[in-house]
């Protein structure tokens, strides 16, 4: 009887080692520890998707406010649109939502323990190229799976029945038309302007006192520097008298940074002519949209006939472009923007038939030796393109030099995405402002690659007209200091600038996907 009850004591204790050794119980703990794990981090995941977690980490001192503000949380529907609904892809996109979330949920920790938040630029966070990059279009279409909901307005209708047929062709993004949406802001409009910012007021303003407006423009009796006066307005600005000239145009493969299309460098003599100090400026052109605007009822081709019909004294100008142009960041002296190159044209001759003189926009050798100021080097100032540039291998581990650069361009080292006033830096050797940074700047040139080969190694008062771009220069405030060289070429990017512009015929005024774009005009000498 002890025997076999010690058999079977010995036999049991024998199962329970074979059963801790079984493959079994390995298994069975895995998925235990496995589960115990999954569910821990999907705990981790929910407790870190709530809006409270989010604003943990960023530090902002508006975020919260016009998020609260903003049609996502502030509607009538009773909805609230949350953090991760619009900054990651959907939970649909298993794979994509918990990747992303790893690796934004990384750098943002790091960013809360490394960074001081009071460094960040919040205000070139909330711009357009910045939001692009962190509000995936597959949410907003996760929600808006119906874009033309009950009482949709027919420009809604037009511009959603474009956004469907060109979503993939031209990659196009809901953010480019609802930037609002989610952090509300109270500069921004998603619809046409209405009534006319700056001078004339809006619709609803009262009428303006005319009695300090210019009754005639200003008399040339000699070549020097006059102020412009515009009549019917009380504006003015200034143009420069520059010398007429030889100078060598283009670069050598020497320069820094140098393009092929900046060469062969050319000898290039030019006639004497006027140029404006400065871009033209938001009330100068607001003055130009008041006085010529249309209701975008005319085609085109008509538009076109009307103003090049020399007989023709009321000039057709723009029609109301969507949402306020100048992106919010104010009008007065900054440069106006976003216009196309025909808008360009048609300003200089409104501004030709105002003051009975000859306003046009600068030919590119003009322009090029306006910007020189005398100097053959990369810019009228001193440095070396390599010491200002973000470009090159070293860049990794030292900063670019600002120094030399910054009191003289707006570009990308300074501008904080955006343009700014011309006081905010110092003339060229002539006397401009700003002809390097801030805004590209239309040329009356075709852009053609091989431009300085044609025609031999001296021309006067050249001009291109073979090409389907127009050439701009300058570079702008988004430039690196390279693009910036007073040789530096570059031209218009027609269709790409109208990708997200859902009219047809597309607008011949306005541009929707540029922004620091503008221009300045030059005056022809009888003198």
């Amino acid at each position: 009887m002890n025997l076999k009850r010690t058999t079977k004591d010995s036999s049991e204790k024998k199962s329970k080692k074979k059963f801790f050794k079984r493959k079994s119980f390995y298994l069975f703990l895995g998925l235990f520890l496995g589960i115990t794990i999954v569910v821990s981090l999907y705990q981790t995941s929910v407790y870190f998707s709530t809006d409270e977690s989010c604003m943990m980490c960023h530090v902002h001192p508006h975020v919260e406010e016009s998020w609260k503000l903003s049609s996502h949380v502030n509607n009538g529907s009773g909805v609230k649109v949350h953090c991760v609904d619009c900054h990651l892809p959907p939970k649909s996109h298993t794979w994509d939502h918990y990747t992303a979330k790893a690796k934004l949920g990384i750098r943002d920790v790091w960013g809360y323990l490394t960074k001081d938040s009071t460094d960040f630029d919040w205000e070139r966070m909330s711009e357009l190229d910045y939001a692009v990059t962190y509000i995936p279009n597959e949410s907003c279409k996760e929600c808006h799976q119906n874009l033309f909901p009950q009482g949709i307005s027919d420009d809604a209708i037009t511009a959603h029945l474009y956004y469907e047929e060109n979503e993939k062709k031209l990659n196009l993004q809901c953010i480019s038309c609802h930037l609002d949406v989610g952090h509300h802001n109270p500069n921004y409009v998603h619809g046409k302007m209405a009534g006319v910012p700056g001078f004339g007021g809006s619709s609803n303003s009262a009428a303006p006192d005319t009695s300090a407006y210019f009754k005639t423009a200003t008399p040339i009796t000699k070549f020097e520097n006059f102020d412009e006066q515009i009549p019917g307005t009380p504006l003015s600005f200034k143009m420069v008298a520059i010398n007429g000239g030889s100078f060598k145009m283009g670069s050598t493969d020497k320069e820094p940074f140098h393009k092929e299309d900046e060469a062969p460098v050319r000898n290039v003599t030019l006639s004497p002519f006027y140029m404006a100090e400065v871009e033209i400026t938001w009330d100068l052109y607001w003055a130009f949209y008041a006085n010529t605007m249309s209701e975008g009822r005319t085609p085109p081709e008509m538009v076109f006939a009307n103003n090049n019909n020399p007989n023709v004294d009321a000039i057709s100008g723009p029609t109301p472009p969507f949402g306020f142009p100048d992106q919010g960041w104010g009008g007065g002296d900054r440069p106006a923007i976003t216009m196309t190159h025909y808008a360009a044209e048609t300003f200089c001759q409104w501004l030709s038939k105002k003051t009975g003189k000859k306003y046009r926009l600068p030919t590119e050798a003009e322009w090029e030796y306006a910007a020189r100021g005398g100097t053959e080097t990369p810019y009228f100032f001193p440095g070396n393109p390599k010491d200002f540039s973000d470009q090159g291998f070293w860049r990794k581990f030292f900063d670019a030099d600002t120094e030399g650069i910054s009191s003289f361009v707006i570009y990308s080292k300074n501008s904080k995405n955006k343009t700014q006033e011309p006081s905010t830096v110092k003339a060229n050797p002539f006397g401009l402002k700003n002809m390097l940074g801030n805004v590209m700047e239309y040329c009356a040139d075709k852009y053609d690659p091989q431009a300085y080969s044609k025609g031999g190694e001296n021309v006067t008062n050249p001009i291109s007209t073979e090409g389907t771009e127009w050439v701009v220069r300058g570079g702008n405030y988004t430039s690196d200091a390279a693009d910036v060289r007073s040789a530096a070429r570059d031209y218009t990017k027609h269709d790409t600038w109208l990708k997200t512009d859902p009219q047809q015929p597309k607008s011949i005024w306005w541009y929707s996907d540029i922004r620091g774009i503008g221009f300045r005009v030059v005056c022809e000498s009888n003198i």
